[in-house]
């Protein structure tokens, strides 16, 4: 029987690969994002279900809940990103404070919330996925302190979902290259001293995430949680 999917901000990148994964796996996957074009772009091509949702706020997920199945057996907390590329670039401290507590709501909060929101529809022996971030290893402002939160919220969500045979892990990327994470402000000296710092002399591609978070919530990996798994080509190498 087809499991059912949830990938939140999967309109592009690494959340359409993720979701493209599990569709041609025969999944049933839905995918949110708050731009309904994209999203209409990915239901017009694949037939997988779309609606759009912000999930920074409570009152949407709530109406989201609406539009999901009575059962989610795998979801995978992609929506999020570096709000600073869309800084107006002022510094007093009140913008300060906005800036900080936008990243701090897009990658940290809308994943607490979404699990919060669905964790009584998780099915036992499911799976939650959350993408993290080498950031949260490197540090990037206050994009790295959320993705370093995520890590560290994960580790009791894992212990409480962990009870209903739930994992719940944090899969960190490296740097991916066909994404829209740059906003395409990323120079191209800077791309190459991001290749240049990997192992394998190449940028990571969405398909590598998409793999990994498949494996995540395979059958193969149950008695793996409250784990972050890096995948960035060597860039940054734990033990």
């Amino acid at each position: 029987m087809a499991r059912t999917i949830l990938v939140t901000g999967g309109g592009t990148g690494i959340g359409r690969a993720i979701a493209l994964h599990f569709a041609a796996a025969g999944e049933s996957v839905t995918v949110t994002g708050r731009r309904p074009g994209p999203l209409a772009e990915l239901a017009a091509e694949t037939g997988v279900r779309t609606t759009v949702c912000d999930h920074t706020d409570p009152a949407a997920l709530t109406r989201l809940l609406d539009a999901l199945p009575e059962r989610i057996d795998v979801l995978v907390n992609n929506a999020g990103g570096n709000i600073a590329f869309d800084a107006d670039g002022k510094t007093d401290l009140v913008s300060y404070a906005r800036d900080f507590r936008a990243n701090l709501d897009a990658n940290l909060v809308s994943a607490a919330l979404t699990t919060r929101a669905l964790e009584d529809r998780l099915a036992d022996g499911g799976a939650v996925v959350h993408i993290g971030s080498i950031a949260a290893e490197q540090g990037a402002g206050s994009y790295g302190a959320a993705k370093a939160g995520l890590a560290t919220w994960n580790i009791d969500l894992a212990q409480r979902l962990g009870r209903r045979g739930v994992t719940a892990n944090v899969v960190a990327p490296g740097y991916i290259a066909d994404t829209e994470f740059f906003r395409d402000k990323l120079s191209g000296e800077r791309r190459e001293q991001l290749v240049a710092a990997t192992a394998t002399g190449r940028a990571g591609a969405p398909a590598d995430i998409a793999g990994t978070v498949a494996f995540l919530a395979s059958p193969a990996a149950r008695h793996i949680t409250g784990q972050v798994l890096h995948v960035n080509g060597g860039a940054r190498a734990t033990r």
